[in-house]
């Protein structure tokens, strides 16, 4: 439950808010109750496909297992790209917090760093997950109980008619605000270094779930109440803007960036530990270069995978905007819980304990969020998605040709 939580309590909560409230204006609560359905959907289908198959992959694996290889090739590589997308934009808010003026560098260290942890095996991963998170929530509820007691956090909470965005702008920012509720799927790519995974994963996934909704749902609500949608649309830290509007004073401001930039770092850290998962499980399966199924005798863990998605993602880092990176990480990952929604739907009866109207409802939404999103995340996700595509019919391909007789 760790890796999951530290990944959804994690940067999103101190910048997704504007943008969401830009989106949807007064109506940005409506948004996030949207978001916690989705995800709250996709958590029961996560879980129970994690039950029947406890393996690395998550839908990758899910998706090969009960459609097919094609359909799982699709949700490994949007997990993959999606996700490596989203390390870059994490690190750089991590930079940002820590080092503004050498944001890069701080950003591409976080990332070696992080990624030489991983490689240590999960049960490392886990420990530092637990201990980031445990000072994140610490400092996110300390915050929480002193903006209430200041008395500032009296305005009101719900304005539905503060924002002319219509459904459109409310179902935007529900799809920006999902993007910090997937740490849960990340447990799932973790099923062969888990004991007990039949029982432990859904536990871990619903109940660090649960715990992200309760916390965004407070944070949202004193967002609005204390900075108005008006102003909240507008803030470059919105926690920040916060606490220095309720409390005063800067030295809230500097917890609150130092808070900030511990969860960009547990983030990052169980973002990595699903990535390289997955690679390996593609590389098993020979969807990706099979170098990447190496692991290490001593710890279990892909070192070659983990090395490869670090050095991914630092280029991500280097080359590319942020901002960029987060629209389309937001709609492939929408899309990777749309094929685990699928993949759901084909399990046999007997590995079934949901009825199916919890997938079909999870699908329309996940795609309903991603088709809502600005439309370069949407075309840059379709056509990443046919490049990995076509990648992967040259290479079977070429395999067929090697194994015809001559």
């Amino acid at each position: 439950m760790g890796i999951g939580l530290a990944s959804m309590v994690g940067a999103g909560v101190f910048y997704v808010w504007a943008p969401a409230a830009a989106a949807a204006g007064g109506a940005l609560l409506v948004g996030l109750v949207l978001a916690g359905i989705v995800a709250s959907l996709n958590a029961l289908s996560t879980a129970q496909l994690a039950m029947a198959h406890p393996v690395s992959g998550g839908a990758y694996a899910y998706g090969r297992a009960t459609i097919g290889p094609w359909t799982g090739f699709a949700a490994g590589w949007l997990f993959v790209c999606g996700k490596t997308a989203s390390v870059g934009a994490i690190a750089l808010i991590a930079g940002s917090y820590l080092w503004p003026e050498q944001a890069k560098p701080v950003a591409v260290a976080a990332v070696a760093v992080l990624a030489g942890v991983n490689a240590t095996g999960i049960r490392s991963t886990a420990r530092v997950s637990l201990v980031i998170v445990a000072v994140v929530g610490a400092g996110l509820v300390t915050l929480i109980g002193a903006t209430l007691l200041s008395g500032a956090a009296v305005g009101p909470v719900l304005e539905l008619g503060a924002t002319d965005a219509g459904w459109y702008g409310v179902l935007q920012s529900a799809g920006l605000l999902f993007f910090c509720f997937a740490g849960y799927a990340r447990m799932a790519t973790l099923g062969e270094e888990v004991r007990d995974p039949r029982r432990t994963l859904p536990r871990a996934i619903i109940s660090a779930l649960a715990i992200a909704l309760a916390l965004y749902a407070t944070i949202g609500a004193l967002c609005l109440s204390v900075l108005g949608p008006d102003g909240l649309a507008v803030s470059a830290s919105p926690i920040a803007d916060l606490a220095a509007v309720a409390l005063g004073g800067t030295g809230w401001a500097v917890v609150v960036g130092a808070v900030a930039a511990l969860a960009s770092l547990g983030s990052l850290i169980g973002i990595l530990a699903g990535l390289s998962r997955t690679s390996l499980a593609m590389a098993r399966e020979g969807d990706l270069p099979g170098a990447l199924g190496r692991i290490s005798t001593r710890t279990s863990a892909p070192v070659v995978a983990e090395a490869s998605v670090a050095l991914i993602a630092i280029a991500a880092v280097v080359l590319l905007d942020p901002r960029q990176l987060v629209g389309f990480s937001a709609c492939a990952v929408l899309g990777y819980y749309a094929i685990a929604h699928a993949s759901a739907l084909r399990q046999p009866r007997s590995e079934r304990w949901l009825p199916r109207a919890v997938q079909w409802i999870g699908l329309a939404g996940c795609l309903l969020l991603a088709l809502t999103l600005p439309w370069q995340a949407v075309v840059g996700a379709v056509v990443v998605l046919a490049v990995g595509l076509g990648a992967r019919s040259l290479s079977v391909m070429m395999r067929r040709r090697e194994a015809a007789p001559k």
